[in-house]
């Protein structure tokens, strides 16, 4: 049986060791930049490369998170910044940007390329892509069920790697804005201010009572280990990069402890004792303990309503680690053999495992007064000092009286400690790659309208919203959400049939007009019904192609050859050049990320590329409920609440977030506060010439659809000044300053 790997976490050196020390099979670690936990301590280059040689000689493994978002002016660091340590032999990379993944697969081939929960993977079709593309493992979304983590594996053949233990996100990782939109800390690059644990009002009952409906309580499965390594997931991660030396090392001690035993004994009786609970309970825990989402899709027994700050953690059980796995050092035993003869030169040999090295030193002398003893020399070459080894037997074989300096005996047993170290990790070391340029060039499609200006486009959610926008003449696409597709989904009695006649109409008027549907932001295994009638009705003359918000839906539209257009949304992140070229080999349109300056969108290839440039923001994508955590799941409600109603919820400045669930497919969006608008930079937009932009409607009601669609238009196009009064409240952040 292949043996699951134990995966730690080490935000630096301290804990690094301490977790090698307590057992990890592997550390995942950041460097001194590009990693999403940007306030941790992090390495130096000095200290990864010191890390990885450490654990290569005790049979351990080390990763580095590159798993944030990368900007096209970072891109051409990235480079130099890998070298040193592909050349020490660094084990592999940790990548969210798909852009990245594409670079560090054609630089640094020997490297392994593991894809991260930031990418949100919640499928075998998302997987089968970052296959194609050179990935070895998945971290797939926290939210997946053992089940369809199982049937990933077995799908796939990948390798893959889910979180057993530690802090949880509400957020399907990589889908969360919160942040950034807020404060300008954005979680794509590692620096998330964590709203989620932050206090907020709901409504009804909730709606004077602050509490903390997005805070999910911390990870422990220990009690799952046998069904999580029968389920063949190949590496357990334990998150913490933020946490302390003492957390890395107790919670890995204990894990190991217990996958052993698992190992000695898979078919006996497994039982975790009530103390090493306790002690996990005591090691930096957020208010409770969950078992995350294995076993459930959702739930308020996995939330902190109340407070939730760090528990205290018991001081003489945090001595205890620091004693066991911090104050000390691992060795390798070491067999020596010493040579000493008048007039030839010291030998020393050092065999450690199966590496035998030899070492020539100065000349022996014959002793003039006091000759050298055996305990002299045993006590000169057993000092191994800060290596990594330990003298497990010495033999000293000398002609007569001998004589060497002390210094000479230390230079000897130095050199020889150095060439067994490079002999035992010359099977590691990499030699530095040469640079390979991206050759394929991505071709520059145009989007312009007839008269030159910015194709417009709308996305909405409802029917009634698309029926008003198509008042408007002049408009270049719709999106229509998939829900909106099926027979039974109707709104004052209206349907999809309404929606089709009109869009032949406009058509006629508005020759080039298409129209697209808007799939799911999450497409899991409980969706799959549900994309059996989406083919179907992809097929409808009318639609012309498909706005996909993950790689799930792309690796299944590539698995039934559809041969309309797809364009990707902004979730699907175009960060940087090389990203481009990655989503444009899947799909014929891209659309512009939220984050990114007016100056960095600049950086790329703008043509063929849309930009939403009016909407609430999605701040958040997530499984758990908002409604079902403070009130009660709709499906269960006798009350006449509707799937794709908003609730509310409220922060501590009286911001109102809108949150729509979708219960199709069980996953929550929660909107900004206010929407975002660049009609001030309309003008600054308009020498884009070959940029299309999209005006995204979410909660505004058909009148003011109809009415905000004509006046958005009209500045884009009309040269007409703006009014604030048309618009209201709004922001234009991340157009002005982009996210650190």
């Amino acid at each position: 049986m292949k043996r699951v790997e134990l995966l730690a976490p080490a935000g630096d050196y301290k804990a690094f060791a301490g977790a090698i020390h307590a057992g990890a099979d592997a550390v995942y670690l950041g460097g001194p930049r590009f990693g999403a936990r940007a306030y941790a301590q992090n390495f130096t280059e000095e200290e990864v490369c010191r890390a990885v040689r450490y654990a290569h000689l005790f049979g351990r493994r080390v990763y580095l998170t590159l798993n944030t978002l990368m900007k096209e002016s970072e891109m051409e660091q990235l480079y130099d910044y890998l070298c040193p340590f592909y050349e020490a032999g660094l084990d592999g990379v940790i990548v969210q940007d798909m852009g990245v993944a594409a670079y560090v697969r054609r630089q640094f081939p020997e490297m392994e390329l593991h894809i991260s929960t930031q990418a949100a993977v919640t499928g075998r079709y998302g997987a089968g892509l970052l296959k194609e593309a050179g990935a070895v493992r998945i971290v797939p979304a926290r939210e997946l069920s053992l089940q369809e983590i199982r049937h990933m594996k077995e799908d796939t053949g990948l390798e893959i790697e889910t979180f057993i233990h530690g802090a949880v996100c509400y957020c399907y990782s990589g889908q969360c804005l919160f942040s950034s939109m807020l404060g300008g800390r954005s979680g794509n690059r590692g620096r998330c201010a964590q709203p989620c644990r932050l206090p907020y009002s709901g409504q009804g009952a909730f709606k004077k009572e602050e509490l903390y409906p997005l805070s999910l309580k911390d990870m422990c499965t220990i009690e799952h280990i046998p069904e999580l390594i029968e389920a063949g997931i190949d590496s357990f991660k334990i998150e913490g990069r933020m946490k302390k030396a003492e957390y890395a090392a107790g919670v890995t001690a204990i894990y190991r402890n217990y996958i052993d035993r698992y190992y000695a004994n898979p078919e006996g009786t497994f039982e975790v004792e009530e103390k090493d609970l306790e002690h996990l309970k005591s090691l930096y825990i957020r208010s409770g303990l969950q078992d995350g989402y294995y076993h459930r899709h959702n739930g308020r027994e996995m939330v902190t309503l109340r407070q939730p700050g760090y528990a205290g953690s018991d001081e003489v059980l945090l001595q205890d680690i620091r004693e066991r796995y911090l104050e000390k050092e691992l060795q390798l035993p070491v067999r020596m053999k010493a040579f000493l003869r008048p007039g030839e030169p010291a030998v020393l040999s050092l065999t450690c495992r199966d590496v035998t090295v030899e070492v020539e030193g100065m000349i022996v002398q014959e002793a003039q007064k006091r000759p050298l003893t055996r305990e002299d020399i045993v006590k000169q070459f057993q000092k191994t000092g800060e290596t990594a080894f330990w003298c497990e037997d010495i033999q000293i074989q000398t002609e007569g009286e001998v004589f060497l300096p002390v210094k000479a005996l230390n230079e000897l047993r130095r050199e020889a400690f150095f060439r067994l170290e490079e002999k035992l990790l010359a099977g590691s070391i990499r030699v530095r790659p040469k640079p390979i340029g991206q050759e394929k060039v991505m071709s520059e499609q145009t989007v312009q309208c007839n008269d030159g200006a910015n194709p417009i486009r709308i996305e909405v959610l409802h029917i009634s919203q698309a029926l008003a926008a198509l008042k408007e003449p002049g408009l270049d696409r719709l999106y229509l959400p998939a829900e909106c597709f099926q027979t039974k989904h109707t709104e004052n009695g209206i349907g999809i049939g309404s929606v089709l006649a009109q869009v032949e109409l406009y058509r006629r008027e508005n020759p080039g007009f298409s129209f697209y549907m808007a799939l799911p932001y999450i497409f899991r295994e409980r969706s799959e019904r549900f994309m059996e009638e989406v083919w179907r009705n992809l097929q409808i003359p009318q639609v012309d192609g498909v706005l996909v918000r993950n790689l799930e839906e792309i690796g299944w539209l590539r698995d039934r050859n559809y041969q309309k257009a797809i364009q990707t949304d902004a979730g699907l992140y175009v960060w940087n050049r090389e990203a481009e070229r990655f989503f444009g080999g899947l799909s014929a349109e891209v659309t512009l990320p939220y984050e990114l300056s007016r100056k960095e969108l600049k950086l790329l290839n703008l043509a063929g590329k849309e930009m939403i440039v009016y909407g609430r923001t999605p701040l958040m994508v997530t499984a758990n409920c908002v409604r079902k955590t403070l009130e009660q799941c709709i499906l269960d409600s006798s009350t006449e609440k509707k799937a794709g109603e908003f609730y509310q919820l409220t922060d501590r400045y009286r911001k109102n977030f809108p949150v729509r669930t979708n219960c199709e497919h069980c996953y929550n969006v929660i909107y900004n506060s206010v929407p975002t608008s660049l009609h001030h930079f309309a003008e600054k937009i308009k020498e884009w010439k070959q940029t299309a932009l999209r005006f995204a409607f979410t909660t505004e009601n058909a009148a003011e659809t109809e009415m905000l669609t004509r006046f958005l238009k009209e500045v884009y196009r009309e040269n007409i000044p703006d009014s604030e009064d048309r618009i209201g409240e709004y922001t234009s952040v991340y157009f002005k300053r982009g996210v650190e």
